[in-house]
């Protein structure tokens, strides 16, 4: 039987194929639509006169189907990683970086969007049309489209190498991640780790068909060693191997080294924003951001760290002195503090991981889930996966209906860590919402966590910080999906302001704190009993345990991020780390060892989209802190509340800033006292 010739990647459907999607697919497919795209570009500049209809929707329609073919090999890529689809991957990412800095140095687009922002007809667009329009200018500008001759050029080689450059901290995080493992027989080293813990080292070593248990850096793995092995050697090993991962510290091979790719990004960041008239990168980043300078970036995070520094100061006593009642000598290291914060947290409120299990079975996480969202927004989810096609069997398939049946968003689930996936969690778009004439594309996103996996013959049962990652990725889910803005570039999370994207997701952590909305989804997976009262107040009671210490924790990440992409003169990776030195000496209240090379795998600044935009996570708090603020006032599923919430900031997504869409929620501009309050901090 003959091969079908069809590329599944040129003509998908409504959803990839992925199970189609093939290597040998890739670069075919990249280069045959850009280069379609390339001759239509040709042909439209060409009209004498530009409008929308003949300008801007052609031009959505060829990114639209350009994202819709690299988005399932994105996707791929970070799921079901293979040296063929990385190369694969790889060897695409310099035609995209290529053809995206040529749309935007495109002077003749550039004047057509111009002449339509000047002309009589854009005073009659919606506001989110205005806006698409708006924000390319913008985008056109920091693309480069003014610069002429040798910094044309040189934007456009900077722009391709980042783009490689990221991908390969990416990769070589990923390899050195997956290549440290620690193998025994003998389970008297893992005493300590809860009975779930030690049955998930046994199953990974099934899954290679070794004997004994198998320890890896995936992050289940890792938190259950660090917080519970009794064994300090064996937690100072795993600590080691997490903190040196990607660097030319610690056991694993050295030719993963991140440090030369890190002074490249930094380097060449500043060279790109230097070419467009900033100081330093960090003021080129706050341009598509709400926060006005880097100055109120810092002193944002200044306050903050200001306000927690005692309290976290007295934490780290506590911690000491509770390890010193139990007969610890001298000072504790890094591979100790979660060890013995876990301790003194289950002294003083008498809870911990493994208490709370058994009440957040995946099946009841994900139907509380469900529920919370319909009755906040009145919609229906459902599983639909049937006849879809999935990338691993462990992943499901929904849709979301609104009140009158119809279907308004879909989104494939890939909850748990496994061999050749990346880790962290994260929301990446399949599809984007945009009405093309008389029919609606509706949005549909990829959900991934990497959370405990099903043991055995049990079901997965998840941490309650695991509880919180569902829900937070769920709401960047909602963001996408909700939105009922028919202009692709603006709908949904796009044209959202960077260190505003976190509102929805963080917004949605909050219900994962409140017993109303417990009630819908803790219970024991056994008996069915409802998670106890006593527990539930336990549990409160420990929610702000070691909150200013996290506080700072973050505020550490923001600030050396903001500084590193302040510094306009830094070429090398010893400066990287005194970067990093200066802030934690300044802001830390523990000791790092030397041998930490945290940066290294800071992939959110170096891979991601969070470079000089670290801070939004903080500064996203206090919008979600506040915006919740409104569900306690007025009942945490009080129907007009969820209403407001979903018509003022899901349904808008980027089409306005996204300070009037807090504003329409919340009546007035955000405030820090919720923040404060919902961390235990005065």
């Amino acid at each position: 039987m003959s091969e079908n010739p069809i590329n599944p990647l040129i003509e998908p459907g409504a959803l990839p194929v992925f199970s189609k999607i093939q290597p040998r697919h890739v670069r075919p497919a990249i280069e045959n639509l850009i280069r379609q795209n390339r001759t239509a570009i040709s042909e439209l500049v060409k009209l004498p006169m530009h409008d929308w209809n003949n300008l801007i929707k052609p031009l959505e329609l060829m990114n639209d189907k350009l994202d819709r073919a690299w988005s399932p090999v994105r996707h791929l890529n970070s799921v079901k990683s293979s040296p063929e689809l990385r190369d694969a991957y790889n060897g695409c990412l310099p035609l995209l970086s290529e053809y995206s800095t040529e749309i935007s140095q495109n002077h003749a687009l550039y004047q057509g969007y111009r002449d339509i922002r000047d002309s009589q007809e854009f005073e009659r667009f919606s506001p989110a049309q205005q806006k698409t329009i708006t924000d390319a200018l913008l985008n056109f500008r920091l693309g480069g489209v003014e610069l002429e001759g040798e910094d044309r050029e040189r934007y456009q080689q900077l722009q391709k190498e980042l783009s490689e450059l990221q991908s390969s901290f990416e990769n070589n995080l990923l390899d050195s991640t997956q290549a440290w493992q620690y193998l025994t027989e003998d389970e008297s080293e893992l005493q300590g780790l809860p009975e779930y813990a030690i049955a998930m080292l046994r199953q990974l070593a099934e899954q290679k068909n070794l004997p004994g248990y198998r320890l890896t850096l995936d992050m289940p793995c890792y938190l259950a060693v660090i917080t519970y092995a009794d064994n300090r050697a064996l937690r100072q090993a795993i600590y080691e191997a997490y903190v040196t991962r990607a660097s030319d510290q610690g056991i694993t091979d050295k030719k993963w080294d991140n440090a030369a790719i890190m002074e490249k990004i930094a380097a060449k960041r500043q060279e790109k924003a230097k070419i467009l008239g900033f100081q330093n990168y960090a003021e080129y980043s706050l341009e598509t951001k709400m926060a006005s300078s880097v100055a109120q970036v810092v002193d944002f995070l200044d306050d903050l760290a200001r306000r927690s520094r005692e309290t976290a100061i007295e934490e780290v006593n506590e911690r000491q002195a509770y390890a010193q009642s139990l007969g610890f000598e001298g000072e504790l290291q890094a591979w100790d503090y979660p060890y013995y914060s876990e301790k003194l947290k289950q002294h003083r409120y008498q809870i911990s991981d493994e208490d709370l299990k058994p009440y957040f079975a995946e099946v009841n996480v994900i139907a509380g889930l469900f529920e919370i969202v319909s009755r906040l927004y009145r919609v229906r989810i459902s599983r639909v996966d049937n006849d879809v096609d999935r990338w691993d069997e462990a992943v499901g398939f929904y849709q979301i209906e609104d009140r009158q049946g119809e279907v308004i968003g879909q989104f494939f689930l890939d909850l748990y860590a496994r061999e050749n996936k990346r880790g962290g969690a994260w929301m990446d778009e399949c599809t984007n919402r945009y009405r093309i004439d008389d029919k609606t594309q509706i949005p549909v996103a990829y959900l991934t966590c990497n959370l405990t996996p099903p043991i055995g013959d049990e079901p997965a049962l998840f941490t309650h910080d695991e509880v919180i990652t569902l829900f937070h990725e769920f709401g960047h889910g909602l963001h996408h999906m909700l939105t009922r803005i028919d202009v692709p570039d603006v709908a949904g999370i796009n044209g959202v302001e960077w260190d505003a994207v976190e509102l929805p997701s963080q917004f949605m952590e909050n219900f994962c704190w409140e017993h109303e909305a417990l009630s819908l989804f803790a219970s024991h997976y056994q008996t069915g009993e409802a998670l106890p009262d006593d527990l539930y107040q336990r549990m409160l009671a420990a929610k702000n345990f070691q909150s200013a210490l996290q506080m700072l924790r973050q505020i550490e990440f923001a600030l050396f991020d903001i500084r590193l992409h302040q510094r306009a003169d830094l070429s090398s990776a010893a400066e990287i780390q005194a970067i990093l030195d200066q802030v934690r000496a300044e802001i830390s209240v523990v000791t790092t060892p030397p041998i930490n090379r945290f940066q290294n795998g800071f992939s959110h600044i170096f891979a991601g989209g969070y470079a000089a935009g670290y801070y939004s996570y903080k500064w996203a708090e206090v919008l979600s802190a506040d915006a919740f603020a409104a569900f306690e006032e007025e009942g945490i599923f009080n129907p007009e509340t969820g209403q407001r919430f979903l018509q003022c900031v899901l349904e808008q997504g980027g089409s306005r800033p996204a300070m009037e869409s807090f504003c329409c929620f919340r009546g007035r501009e955000p405030e820090i006292d919720a923040l404060l309050r919902h961390s235990g901090i005065s």
